[in-house]
């Protein structure tokens, strides 16, 4: 599903953000990449994501070398990758609704097909009743989840996030988690960006960890996981491999 093979990433002639990293990560996996400030664990997902490109090596996404993927191609991986990156880059002049109709309308979905899944989104995130809203008028914790009910409205095999949990309370840390945790278990590939270690500690998830000069790859042993708190279900999402081939299909009539 994602396989990064010696990669190197610099800016211009600046030292390497990333030096050889080498790892695999299997379809339905759910997985923390760990790091100081600086480490690079931003660039590695934007790597993942398609945003920026390797200066060296090979990386694999949903079966798709990136190195070798014609412009043409792009808009199919980025709609197998949902993204959330630091700052959320919300829309304030538009609706929570209309926030989330965004990927869609980029697509060309009709428009009723796209309303529809524009709300199934927004409630499985627990958003329902919120449509109307302007981001503006939502709690942090709120402006995460449509944040993510964004990025899962085109129905991604892969879900990616930087630090979504920054600056929240535990209570709605958790419950921030407990939705990814939700996507992970109908099959969709999760990473997650992280500095938290007490927060990553309570799940039984693989750590990639990043640091200056250093990389590693481990399963860290779990404390309790959490209870859920006001986490909702991912049913209607439909399973990674349907989604992957549907995406599969779409690069095939392009």
């Amino acid at each position: 599903m994602i396989e990064f093979q010696h990669v190197f990433k610099s800016y211009g002639r600046g030292r390497n953000i990333l030096a050889d990293i080498n790892f695999r990560v299997t379809a339905g996996e759910f997985v923390f990449v760990s790091g100081p400030s600086g480490a690079g664990k931003s660039t590695l997902l934007k790597l993942i994501g398609g945003l920026e490109a390797a200066s060296r090596g090979s990386i694999q996404v949903n079966g798709q070398r990136l190195d070798k993927l014609p412009a043409r191609a792009r808009p199919y991986l980025r709609r197998a990758v949902g993204v959330i990156l630091q700052d959320t880059h919300l829309l304030y002049d538009r609706s929570a609704f209309e926030n989330v109709m965004l990927p869609l309308a980029v697509t060309g979905q009709p428009l009723e097909s796209a309303a529809s899944r524009a709300r199934a989104a927004l409630d499985k995130v627990g958003l329902a009743g919120k449509e109307d809203a302007n981001p503006i008028e939502l709690s942090g914790g709120e402006q995460q989840r449509l944040a993510i009910a964004r990025a899962i409205v085109n129905r991604p095999a892969i879900l990616i996030a930087d630090e979504p949990t920054a600056n929240l309370d535990r209570e709605t840390a958790l419950r921030i988690m407990n939705v990814f945790r939700d996507f992970n278990r109908v099959g969709v590939t999760t990473l997650i960006a992280s500095h938290d270690v007490e927060l990553m500690a309570q799940y039984a998830h693989r750590v990639l960890r990043i640091d200056p000069g250093r990389f590693a790859d481990s399963h860290p042993t779990p404390m309790s996981p959490p209870a859920p708190s006001g986490a909702t279900g991912a049913a209607g999402l439909g399973s990674a491999a349907s989604v992957s081939q549907q995406a599969t299909t779409e690069r095939g009539q392009a």
